[in-house]
This record gives C-alpha cells, sequence and structure tokens, in this order.
C-alpha cells in the first residue's frame, strides 16, 4: 500500500482504536496488544476525548485525498471521530455492561479461536492474571449508571458463562495448561462477582435519540435518509413483501399458507447429524459452482467445515459466538474455520434435524455466510487499496470493528442470498419463498430499530410486533431487541445496505459479474462511497 499522508493518519487511527480496543486488535491480527485489556473510568475516557481531538484536527489540515483507498478511508474514520466525539460531548452516557462482559469474555477466547492459533501464551496468561482487578474497575465504573435492563441481564448471563467455562470447559482446549489453574479460579470468580455487583443497576430507556440515530445513518452509513424516512421505506416494503410472501404460498399450493410451506421446509433435511455435516459443505460447492457466474468466489482461499470443538459448545450459547468469524485481515492464514453446532448428547435430535434443514443451511450458511457471502466478500475485503476497508468488517466482541462497513457487509451477504435466485435451480420453489421472508424481516428489523431509537416503541412494543406480525421465533426475539438496544443502527444496515446494493446494479454499465467483483473490490465500507468512486470512475449509466 503506497505511503500518503491519509494512509499514516488512518494507521494512526487504527493505533487510537487499538489503544483502548485492545481486543479488537487480536481479532484484526495486530501485534502487539494481545496481553492487554481495554482501560475502563474516567481517566480512560479522558484520554480518549483528547486524543479524538487532536486525530480530528490532524484530519482537518490534510491535504485531500487523492486515491479511492484514500478516499474512503477519509470518510470512515472522519465518520467514526464524528460520532465518537458526540457520544463523548453529551452528557455523561451510561456505560454498557454488556459490553464491557464481551470484552473480558473475548479478551481470552479470542486468543483460543482457530484463527489466533497457535497460542500467544504469554499475551493469554497476561490477559488472566489482570481480569480480577479490571473486572472490579468495570464494576466501578458502572455503579449509579442507569442502562437497560436487557443489557444488564445480557452481561451477567455473558459474565456467568465465562465464569463456568474457566472453571471447566477450558480443561478440554488443545492448548490448555494445568500452570492455567489458579489464574482460571481467580477470573472465574472475578466473572461471577461483576454477574452480582451489576444486579442493582437503574433500569433506563435504550433509546439513543433521533440526534445520534441521524448522526449514525449519515456519518457512518453514509445513508441520504433521514431515519423518518427509513421508516416509511421500511413500512412499505414490509407490507409489500407480506403480500407477495402470501401470493407466492398460495401458488405453491392454493390451500396453503406461508406459516405452513416453512413449516414444509423445516421438514426437508438429511437423516443423521453426520449428514447434517456433509451438507454444509456439498451446498456450498453448489453455491460456489453456479455462483460463479455472477461473481467470482474466494476459492483461494478455504474454509473448513467442521464440529464446534467441544471446549466451546456451552459457551458458544451465551456469547457473542459466531459460527463463522471474519478472518483476521491482518494476518489471515490460508483458510477459514465454519463450526457446526453438533446435536446435545442425550437431546431432541429430531429438532436439530429440523434446525439444520437443506433450506436453511443452504440460504443461512452455504450462501449468507459461506461460498459467495461473506466468506467471499471478506477475502475480497484484504486486498482493497483502503486500508479500512481491510478492517472495518471484523466481527470482534461485540459486533463488526466499524459499524459503518455493515451496508457492504451484511447488505452483500443478504443481497447474495437474493443473487441466487438468478441462477437456476439452485432454491426449489419454497426456498423462493423463504428467501422473501427473509427480506420481509430485515424490513422489520428497521422498523425496530429505528422506533426503538426514536423512544416511539418500547421493548416491550417491540418484542410484539417481532412476533406478532414479523413472525419471528418467541424464544429468537430476546436476544435480538437487546442487540436492537445495544448497536443503535446495526439493523437497518441489511435491508438498507441490500437495496442500495440493487440500485446500484441497475446503474452499473457492465456485465453482472463485472458489478460485482468491483463492488467487492473496495472493501467494507459503505456502499454509498463505493457507488461515489464508481460514479468518479465512469462505471455508472446515471
Amino acid at each position: 500500500m503506497t505511503d500518503t499522508p491519509q494512509t499514516r493518519l488512518t494507521r494512526e487511527f487504527l493505533e487510537h482504536h487499538w489503544r483502548f480496543h485492545p481486543v479488537d486488535a487480536t481479532f484484526m491480527g495486530a501485534e502487539g496488544h494481545d496481553g492487554r485489556l481495554p482501560p475502563v473510568g474516567d481517566e480512560a475516557r479522558s484520554e480518549e476525548r483528547e486524543a479524538l481531538a487532536a486525530l480530528a484536527a490532524k484530519l482537518k489540515n490534510a491535504p485531500p485525498p487523492k486515491t479511492a483507498g484514500d478516499r474512503l478511508d477519509r470518510q470512515m474514520v472522519e465518520g467514526e471521530i464524528a460520532l465518537r466525539q458526540h457520544r463523548m460531548d453529551k452528557p455523561r452516557q451510561p456505560s454498557n455492561p454488556a459490553s464491557m462482559s464481551g470484552e473480558a469474555a473475548f479478551s481470552l477466547v479470542s486468543l483460543l479461536l482457530p484463527q489466533s492459533l497457535p497460542l500467544n501464551e504469554d499475551g493469554f496468561r497476561a490477559r488472566l492474571s489482570a481480569l480480577p482487578a479490571w473486572l472490579d474497575d468495570a464494576a466501578d465504573a458502572l455503579k449509579g449508571t442507569k442502562v437497560s435492563r436487557a443489557l444488564t441481564v445480557r452481561a451477567q448471563n455473558e459474565a456467568r458463562a465465562m465464569a463456568g467455562f474457566l472453571a471447566g470447559d477450558i480443561r478440554s482446549h488443545e492448548y490448555h495448561r494445568d500452570a492455567w489453574d489458579d489464574d482460571c479460579r481467580a477470573a472465574a470468580g472475578a466473572f461471577a462477582k461483576f454477574a452480582d455487583a451489576i444486579e442493582e443497576l437503574d433500569d433506563a430507556d435504550p433509546a439513543c435519540g433521533e440526534e445520534t440515530l441521524s448522526l449514525i445513518m449519515a456519518k457512518q452509513h453514509g445513508l441520504a435518509v433521514s431515519p423518518r424516512e427509513a421508516v416509511e421505506m421500511a413500512e412499505d416494503a414490509f407490507r409489500r413483501l407480506g403480500d407477495e410472501a402470501k401470493a407466492m404460498a398460495e401458488t405453491i399450493d392454493s390451500e396453503s399458507s406461508v406459516a405452513a410451506e416453512l413449516e414444509a421446509l423445516s421438514a426437508l433435511h438429511p437423516d443423521t447429524p453426520e449428514a447434517v455435516l456433509e451438507s454444509y459443505l456439498m451446498l456450498d460447492v453448489q453455491a460456489v459452482a453456479l455462483g460463479a457466474e455472477f461473481v467470482t468466489p474466494a476459492q483461494e482461499y478455504d474454509l473448513d467445515y467442521r464440529w464446534m470443538s467441544p471446549a466451546f459448545r456451552e459457551l458458544s450459547k451465551h456469547l457473542y459466538f459466531l459460527f463463522y468469524r471474519s478472518p483476521p485481515a491482518l494476518n489471515p492464514g490460508d483458510a477459514s474455520v465454519y463450526w457446526v453446532t453438533p446435536p446435545a448428547e442425550g437431546g431432541n435430535l429430531d429438532a436439530f434435524l429440523k434446525a439444520n434443514s437443506t433450506a436453511m443451511v443452504k440460504s443461512v450458511h452455504a450462501v449468507h455466510h459461506g461460498s459467495i457471502g461473506h466468506h467471499t466478500q471478506n477475502a475480497r475485503a484484504r486486498q482493497a487499496d483502503s486500508l479500512m476497508g481491510q478492517v472495518a468488517g471484523t466481527d470482534c466482541a461485540l459486533g463488526i470493528a466499524f459499524t459503518g462497513a455493515g451496508t457492504l457487509i451484511e447488505g452483500w451477504a443478504c443481497y447474495a442470498q437474493d443473487l441466487m435466485l438468478e441462477a437456476h435451480g439452485f432454491y426449489t420453489s419454497g426456498e423462493v419463498l423463504l428467501q422473501k421472508t427473509f427480506e420481509r424481516r430485515n424490513a422489520a428489523s428497521v422498523l425496530v430499530d429505528i422506533k426503538l431509537h426514536l423512544g416511539e416503541w418500547s421493548m416491550a412494543d417491540a418484542a410484539r410486533f417481532y412476533v406478532e406480525e414479523a413472525g419471528f421465533a418467541p424464544e429468537r426475539v430476546a436476544g435480538e431487541i437487546t442487540r436492537n438496544a445495544m448497536l443503535p443502527g446495526s439493523r437497518l444496515m441489511y435491508w438498507l445496505g441490500t437495496e442500495t446494493i440493487k440500485g446500484l446494479r441497475k446503474r452499473f454499465d457492465g456485465s453482472a459479474l463485472d458489478f460485482h467483483d468491483t463492488l467487492l473490490s473496495y472493501g467494507a465500507v459503505p456502499v454509498t462511497a463505493i457507488a461515489e468512486e464508481m460514479q468518479r470512475e465512469g462505471l455508472l449509466t446515471t
């Protein structure tokens, strides 16, 4: 990558980010941070405020960027700084206890995942031994704050799950050492103590407010629509997609319904757990073969489907523990692991098989996450000229590192599911209907994301909407709403990202293959910023 004033500023911003978010650095593959924990408390907040102000001044005085990569970096860095300064300039914002529990948990787990092996044992031991004091400081920093009860409960669940992991399941990890035992016991006790310490935090409305949400949409995502305009768009789409899904179900069977057709799909699955695991790979291979007509798949970078490690099978139920996690962009190796959760010993085999129906594995796993979806998108991002585009989409302790990348990352993965509708014979008629319901659910998530943070819906209102109108499984709703509450603007990026990509494709002067390869070549950056670069390069017709 050419050394320019902007690339130097981008690196300086990333070093700043890693200083305050060292667990993100581990996930990105940045060296020198694996033994550190994030600073907490008022002093750290003051240091971050001063550092952001210095960075903002340097950006303001920097020469205009001259290349696409530099322009994309400038836009993303400016957006991140603007939002962070905005939040710090408002009256003191309550800390998120679930962010603290997630950072603490993944400070260790990140180093034990396949992408980080062989283990940096010095870094692991440093974090492990520092966690008891850090968790005490985190609990102190939360005293007197008000926060949505849902976030407190999530933090308690994560902390207690980590206490259990450190007291037991960690011993089954291939790199476990008996010499860790005393520190593991101390850290397990500290996690349990943290969970108890935050029990009395006062409840609060999670809404971030229209000003903050507007800034997220404009500065991070680069969207030209306001929150209320996005609601109107999503409401229209939600109604239209519901009517279209109903008509499609009746076309399949005039006496049927959407719910009945989806239930019939869940009954179509492999007969054994071993066949389920094999189906992940076989459907990925099929998606790569048929999808290659539309986008160049990342066949040079392997994807290894395997059973979830026994060490993580219980813990993964409680953390933001992804079966597919973006490889560390700065040190990706030559392959990525895709974990499949096996049936629980003595559990309900039929429920496991239905959860891994052919339709769900095909669309959600083989396409959205694997093959031409996130797997290919992440591989292409590592080759981008934009440094932010290389690392912004990294899956971290709570979500992606920089939310502004989401319209491309999640927009692309959802778009890829729809793109395979163009691959003759890939989806059955029932699976086409399933794609329509996925699109409708993404529009529904826009409504919850925005209305919750505008203060128009309570969390109870959002839960009723998800179950009664959007058709979400009841057992999924609590976790979904908690993520809505924690991460304003993070659920709207799926549907709005997909819609933006669709609109951009209509304007592209070239083949579908050229469009998709060009789109992904810019890296994990806002789709609207990619549109500006394509326009600058004369690739768009209007």
